[in-house]
């Protein structure tokens, strides 16, 4: 991973300051990378190792001024430890079957995705999708993107979006049946991400943004170790989360 990977004259650009997403009082600037630029599955992995993430097809990284709160983080697969509870989750969710499928639009998947945000997201900006909406929230053009069903017995309960990059597996997003809340399927999918990404022989699983004061984003500091990249380089960090571990 290096800046000189970058194509030359590649071109970024800095948004309007807008409320933070994530943070109350707080406002949030991000660096874009240009839309019009010529992105490819090659060039979002080194941006990925970069700390940048997608949206749809817009490439970005939190550039706030005055907040740092927003950290990229990422598995390392082969140093994966669960935790007691995560072990538990493991195992009581291996009645379930999981089969990689490609991005073609299913009725099916849009209507777990509507029941999840309706139950989740109900007040936000994500509240009342549309197939159109759904569809341009999860793929890009140009990205290498699977979803990964879960099933019990033909039922759908839970779905993973991911980009396949050149050193992991990107989590976009996730979600899951409502109904099926007391499974933590949004635990079992990333533990049985990491292990996919084991299983392909990659070396991580990247996890977007861990906010550690938001407590829908503090949740990736569960799974250890965890590297996050600060000034120019991945640095395993410390978390209230390793301190608990070390203390059981």
């Amino acid at each position: 991973m290096s800046v000189q990977e970058l194509p030359e004259g590649l071109m970024f650009y800095i948004s309007g300051l807008q409320e933070c997403s994530y943070l109350p009082d707080r406002q949030q600037l991000n660096l874009f990378v240009d839309p019009h630029a010529q992105m490819r599955p090659e060039l979002y992995s080194v941006l990925c190792e970069m700390g940048f993430r997608r949206s749809g097809e817009f490439v970005y990284a939190p550039r706030c001024p005055s907040c740092q709160a927003c950290l990229p983080v990422r598995v390392p697969v082969a140093s994966y430890q669960a935790d007691r509870s995560q072990r538990r989750n493991w195992r009581a969710n291996q009645d379930l079957q999981a089969r990689v499928v490609d991005t073609r639009y299913q009725e099916e998947h849009f209507a777990l995705y509507q029941r999840y945000i309706a139950a989740r997201h109900e007040d936000g900006s994500m509240a009342d999708p549309d197939p159109e909406q759904y569809q341009r929230f999860f793929t890009a053009s140009w990205a290498e993107t699977e979803y990964v069903e879960f099933r019990l017995h033909g039922k759908l309960l839970a779905m993973a979006v991911i980009d396949c990059l050149r050193d992991g597996l990107s989590a976009v997003y996730s979600f899951f049946d409502p109904a099926e809340r007391k499974r933590g399927l949004g635990v079992y999918m990333v533990q049985w991400l990491i292990a996919e990404a084991q299983r392909r022989g990659l070396a991580y699983l990247y996890l977007g943004y861990l906010v550690h004061d938001c407590r829908k984003m503090a949740y990736k500091a569960r799974y250890q170790p965890l590297e996050a990249f600060r000034q120019g380089s991945w640095q395993v960090i410390e978390t209230k989360q390793t301190e608990r571990r070390e203390k059981s």
